[in-house]
């Protein structure tokens, strides 16, 4: 057992015996909620201190503090799969966090007031959060998408509890009521009367046949959940939703018992019906006598008694028929219902109510399609960003879609609205959304988008769907270029001994955690046509005869067989030979006429000690260059080639005229002549 207490620790106590086991300690203010994961494995704490802390649930140690609630966390609980935590906070939201990693996911916002309590139903699909603001909202248990606003209470909802078979949603008041609602679609079914004080606390039982709630009354009520229902019925999707034409909805019973009279207000939730005309139904006894209906602007009052008999089971009590007078999705509400029995006694009941009349799908010859059509994995946590565009719409006024991906590869950070609707109706094409994504996995998957279009009349279309493909980096495609070339293997040689974290590492090829000789190996050879050498100037100006040279050491002291890496060998032996010139030659200077700086290039056959010495017409020394000890290779870049800045050794710019500069290589040192030495001399002219 674990308790959570104002003195800002959490305790655990043996569940047999009671016997304290630990102290857990962190928190820095009061804690309110403890709950342990479905498992048992992983315990949460909420606290005033505005984080959430994470614990291991047999020995307390602490694993991680979930942190960016702004005030205090007031309640949290954990999906049925363990996966997600979410908690309510006193700063109006509700956040959703990663168990595993301790990552948050999303924020829920809506309320305006503090979230007093929270429940996942019992399938994870949807979280029902209670606040102080007199409302109780339902979200998507995955995504956080908003689903319905359940209204009625007259006071904070400081708790809810989902049945076990998920279809009731219970909720305690401060208005000292608790309410029943479709734990579905949030339509209201019954209000529990009795308690005169808060209701601080609701459970049902396992089966589900009863309601516990606590109130400040001092007082624990056991409730019985009654069978009989009463509902209105919007049976969808609607054919017809056209300005003028009519609709009629039938007000059903359920396991109704002794059922002699009845009552009901049935209301519209927006302007687009209105009333036109009801009628009673077949389920009174024959006879039974139809009150003539009390009709407001947005709601109907039907009502019948019978004084022959009562009814049971199944049945109709009455038809109610509306007009459509505007466009839109039509709603209507049962919001008060009440039945009696042969002595006129009110008889307990639950009550549902239709919600949104939904219009018939019809296919559009719109195409939505996920863009760009295929795009290169980006390393891990690196973003992706996908737009939703349409094409052909015609007078569209909304859509209802929903990302589809592989979210071991991919997660959901967020999204905006794109340009489509920016006038209120759409026609041809734009961009309806768009959406970020963060690379869990660098591999191949698709992202799709799946859902309709509405028109202003509100009838819903189904449009032509095309997904995109993720497609999975290269093997060595370090830089996510889509090609494994040198580039590559320069990004793996300058990672050398890097450690890899969580985040991951592209350089880290056979994703061993360290970046080293083996993963450069790879590299090259995965290399698209290890056969063909590559010329100097294909080549990187930073990668050098002596970088190949101190790799292909490396490697050669490994002595694995793997063909991809006896192949990298081949590739960096080819590509040695391709670093290292056959001769050394001296080649013109560039800009040539200059004025005042010059570049002068040249390649080294061997490694030497270089010397470039400028002379003017009459073969004075103007200027030396010492370049000190080089390895061989191509020395043509400006980044390479020797630099004369026009100045002579006094740092005095030199007049205009024809000047020579020498190119000395000396194996064995300059002052001393080798047979392997090179010397040769070309003409520049500064112009100023």
């Amino acid at each position: 057992m674990a308790s959570g207490s104002w003195d800002d620790t959490v305790r655990l106590w043996d569940g047999v015996t009671g016997a304290p086991k630990a102290t857990l300690e962190g928190h820095r203010d009061w804690v309110y909620r403890v709950a342990f994961s479905p498992d048992g494995t992983t315990l949460a704490s909420g606290s005033d201190d505005h984080t959430v802390r994470l614990w291991d649930g047999v020995t307390g140690a602490p694993k991680a503090t979930l942190e960016g609630h702004r005030e205090g966390v007031s309640s949290i609980a954990f999906s049925p799969d363990g996966t997600t935590l979410a908690s309510g906070g006193y700063d109006d939201t509700v956040r959703l966090w990663d168990v595993a990693t301790g990552t948050h996911k999303h924020t829920l916002e809506g309320h305006r007031d503090s979230v007093s309590s929270i429940a996942f139903s019992p399938d994870g699909t949807t979280l029902a959060s209670g606040s102080q603001d007199d409302t109780v909202r339902l979200w998507d248990g995955v995504t956080g998408a908003p689903k319905a606003t359940l209204e009625g209470h007259r006071g904070g909802v400081f708790s809810i509890a989902f049945s076990p078979d998920g279809t009731t949603l219970a909720s305690g008041s401060w208005d000292d009521t608790v309410r029943l609602w479709d734990g579905v679609t949030g339509a209201p079914k019954a209000t529990l009367e009795g308690h005169w004080g808060n209701v601080s606390s609701i459970a049902f039982s396992p089966d589900g046949t009863t309601l516990a709630s606590g109130s400040w009354d001092n007082r624990v009520r056991l409730w019985e959940l009654p069978s009989i229902h009463v509902g209105i019925t919007t049976p969808s999707p609607v054919k017809s939703l056209a300005i003028g034409s009519s609709l009629t909805f039938p007000l059903n019973i359920a396991d109704g018992e002794n059922i002699a009279g009845y009552q009901a207000t049935v209301r519209t939730g927006n302007a687009v019906l209105r009333y036109l005309g009801s009628a009673n139904g077949d389920y009174l006894p024959e006879g039974a006598f139809f009150v003539p209906p009390v009709v407001w602007t947005d709601r109907v009052t039907l009502g019948a008694t019978s004084l022959a008999g009562a009814s049971n089971g199944d049945g109709t009590l009455a038809t109610v028929t509306f007009e459509v007078i505007d466009v839109g999705r039509p709603e209507l509400i049962l919001s008060q219902a009440r039945l009696t029995d042969g002595d006129g006694k009110y008889l307990p009941h639950t009550a549902g109510s239709g919600g949104m009349i939904i219009p018939a799908m019809v296919p559009s010859p719109a195409v939505i399609s996920v863009t760009p059509s295929s795009v290169l994995s980006p390393a891990i946590n690196q973003q992706l960003v996908f737009n939703v565009d349409i094409a052909g719409g015609q007078n569209v006024a909304g859509y209802q879609l929903a990302w589809e991906f592989d979210s071991t590869v991919l997660k959901y950070i967020s999204g905006s609205k794109g340009n489509y609707l920016a006038g209120g109706v759409g026609n041809g094409d734009g961009t309806l959304t768009t959406g970020t994504f963060v690379v869990n996995t660098a591999k191949a998957s698709t992202v799709s988008v799946s859902g309709y279009l509405i028109r202003s009349n509100g009838v819903r279309y189904t449009p032509t769907f095309e997904s995109t493909a993720v497609i999975a980096p290269l093997l060595g495609d370090v830089n996510r270029d889509g090609i494994v070339n040198f580039l590559d293997l320069v990004l793996v040689g300058s990672s050398f001994t890097q450690r890899v974290g969580a985040e991951g590492n592209p350089a880290d090829v056979n994703e061993s955690g360290v970046v080293n000789i083996v993963d450069l190996v790879l590299v090259a050879g995965a290399f698209s046509n290890a056969a063909a050498a590559p010329s100097a100037h294909q080549l990187p100006r930073t990668l050098t005869a002596a970088d190949v040279e101190g790799w292909l050491t490396q490697a050669q002291q490994i002595a694995l067989t793997d063909p991809t890496y006896l192949r990298g060998i081949a590739v960096l032996e080819q590509l040695l030979v391709a670093l290292t010139p056959k001769e050394t030659v001296l080649l013109p200077n560039y800009p040539n006429p200059f004025n005042p700086e010059t570049w002068i290039p040249y390649h080294l056959a061997h490694a030497a000690n270089v010397q470039v010495t400028i002379y003017d017409t009459k073969g004075a020394v103007v200027r030396q260059l010492d370049l000190g000890h080089q390895p061989a290779g191509y020395y043509t870049a400006r980044s390479k080639a020797a630099y004369w800045d026009g100045c002579n050794e006094s740092g005095e710019s030199v007049a205009s005229g024809v000047y020579f500069y020498q190119l000395r290589v000396g194996r064995s040192g300059l002052s001393v002549p080798h047979r392997r030495d090179y010397t040769a001399t070309r003409r520049m002219v500064i112009v100023k």
